[in-house]
């Protein structure tokens, strides 16, 4: 059984004691306070509502509370501080420690959430550009599977176009380009430039090209295979990128753009049925009143272009109106740079408009900024490209090794490297996920690989230190005396402890990762102060065995929340 936290046991009471005084406009938020255990607010609220001195409320709230486990005092304006006593919070400890899932319930059972994030697009390389997707969204992923959702990940990647008939047609014309039996990421990637080079100076290649889109599209055999074979490469460079970066998403996730190319007459033929869509100079778009370009004109959302064919927004509308229709879906996420917003908001309210975003089924555009580089700009090459994600975190790795090898001069070989990958790649994921997701932020491996300040370097080091303890102490049975007396960095450490499952609760809510990142890192702060105060296996028992308790717990804390983030947690480091 789930152990309810502290916070959310005393709102309760509070509560409980205010309508007990007829307080029926009470609203209890209880959170921690400096000055106490805890501080519950509310009364302010209801004192205007009641045109009443706050003060006198808080005492009446004050006096209902009493108790023995409680000591409750008016303070400030009409504030409620509130204090445990040692017996309380040492039975809390017990109860964190006979639950597995350290007092997280599952409020997410019998909800389905598809999760829209990484998006990279067939035979590109991915770049610096798709880290924040694919680290953000698969943070949330385990957070809502943690809680208890059903959730269907979706890496919707771009495999359709004219960009295809483009790299297919010049694959077959410049058989020497296209190197023969290499089938490499790398070789794609130099070929779609070459290509797309011939296409913007050679209008007759463009033209070629385009009929080669139409034996795409026509389902020409030659082509279709040609085209497999691309998307087959491409998945195979993703799958490996994915795995190094230890994220959840398989090529069974991956539905692309081309997944939805049948149903996109049908989604303009419904939207004009509706006059959601009208007619627009040859093409088929959607107006908002309040979408509006620099001149004051309207600004459309193009479903079917003047040439009849397709742009993104119909692939998108299709994709929502099946994650809604088929997948039945509760809350869709679409993780995507900020600088879709506008499309995000229009795509939604079209789709509201049509009916097929019903107003229990919420969608969300969970937006992020971007990373920059030294210079306060996008992060960039010394030539001027875009960074390739691989040579990132290939990066990330190498100075890991570095910081590794420092630490543990007899490590070598593949131990070694292990280690630095785990070091490196979990570093890059923390510095990303620390950040708010709407804050641009600057990539700093130094800065990311310190063991100390908020990185995940520091956290990794802090449960790695906790395990070593524990194991010095013989990693004994758990066990807690509720009648022992706490010193204050115990009490500390308790109160921070509990406040895990609440702080998933805001993660959801928000869908913010760095509010995790911030209780782990105050949690191994906490921890860092009760160590230095508080000594452990000196202790004589049962204080030794309550502290224990609060090593374990702690490393088991930091573990679940730093596989919550898809970051390694190792014993060593």
């Amino acid at each position: 059984m789930t152990v309810p936290s502290l916070a959310s046991s005393l709102s309760d009471t509070v509560s409980a004691a205010a309508t007990s005084l007829g307080l029926a406009d009470f609203v209890a938020q209880v959170r921690r306070s400096e000055h106490a255990d805890f501080q519950a607010d509310g009364v302010l609220a209801a004192a205007r509502t009641l045109r009443r001195r706050p003060r006198d409320i808080a005492a009446e709230v004050v006096e209902a509370l009493r108790a023995d486990d409680l000591v409750a005092e008016v303070a400030g304006p009409g504030f409620v501080n509130l204090d445990l006593t040692d017996r309380t919070l040492l039975t809390q400890l017990a109860g964190r420690l006979a639950d597995p899932r350290l007092g997280v319930g599952t409020p997410e059972t019998g909800v389905t959430t598809v999760v829209d994030y990484s998006q990279p697009n067939i035979a590109k390389e991915m770049h610096v550009g798709h880290l924040r997707s694919t680290i953000i969204g698969d943070a949330l992923v385990r957070i809502l599977e943690h809680l208890g959702g059903t959730v269907v990940r979706r890496n919707h990647i771009g495999d359709w176009g004219t960009q295809f008939g483009m790299l297919i047609q010049y694959q077959n014309e410049q058989p020497a380009a296209a190197g023969g039996d290499d089938a490499s990421m790398s070789r794609l990637a130099a070929l779609y430039r070459q290509a797309r080079a011939r296409f913007d100076t050679d209008p007759q290649f463009a033209v070629r090209a385009r009929q080669r889109v139409v034996a795409l599209q026509g389902g020409d055999p030659d082509t279709v295979a040609a085209w497999q074979d691309i998307v087959a490469e491409s998945t195979r460079y993703f799958t490996e990128i994915y795995d190094r970066l230890g994220v959840r998403l398989t090529a069974a996730d991956a539905v692309g753009e081309s997944a939805y190319n049948d149903a996109l007459p049908g989604v303009a033929a419904d939207l004009a049925a509706q006059a959601v869509a009208v007619p627009s100079d040859g093409a088929l778009c959607v107006f908002f009143d309040q979408v509006r370009g620099p001149d004051g004109a309207p600004s459309p959302l193009i479903v079917r272009k003047r040439d009849g064919g397709f742009g993104y927004a119909a692939t998108d509308l299709a994709a929502l109106r099946q994650r809604v229709g088929e997948l039945h879906a509760d809350r869709l996420l679409y993780v995507v740079d900020a600088r879709q917003s506008l499309h995000f908001t229009m795509v939604f309210d079209t789709a509201r408009r049509a009916g097929w975003l019903p107003p229990q089924v919420s969608a969300v555009h969970v937006a992020f900024g971007t990373v920059l580089g030294p210079d306060g700009r996008p992060f960039k090459t010394r030539a001027g490209d875009t960074v390739r994600l691989v040579d990132l975190l290939t990066e990330a790795v190498d100075r890991a090794r570095e910081v590794v090898a420092a630490k543990n001069p007899d490590l070598t070989g593949a131990a070694l490297h292990e280690r630095a990958r785990q070091v490196g790649i979990g570093a890059v994921k923390y510095a990303d996920l620390a950040t708010s997701r709407t804050r641009d932020y600057t990539y700093d491996p130094q800065r990311m690989l310190a063991l100390t300040g908020n990185t995940g370097v520091y956290l990794q080091y802090a449960h790695a230190r906790i395990r070593s303890l524990l194991a010095r102490a013989g990693n004994p049975a758990v066990t807690v005396d509720p009648t022992t007396t706490l010193e204050p960095a115990e009490r500390a450490l308790i109160l921070d402890l509990d406040g895990f499952a609440d702080t998933l609760t805001e993660v959801l809510t928000h869908y913010e990762p760095h509010r995790l990142c911030g209780y782990l890192y105050r949690l191994a702060q906490t921890f860092t102060t009760f160590y230095e105060h508080c000594p452990v296996l000196r202790a004589p028992d049962p204080i030794r065995a309550n502290r224990l308790a609060l090593c374990h717990l702690t490393g088991e804390t930091l573990h679940t929340g730093l596989s919550l983030l898809g970051i390694p947690a190792p014993t060593h480091l």
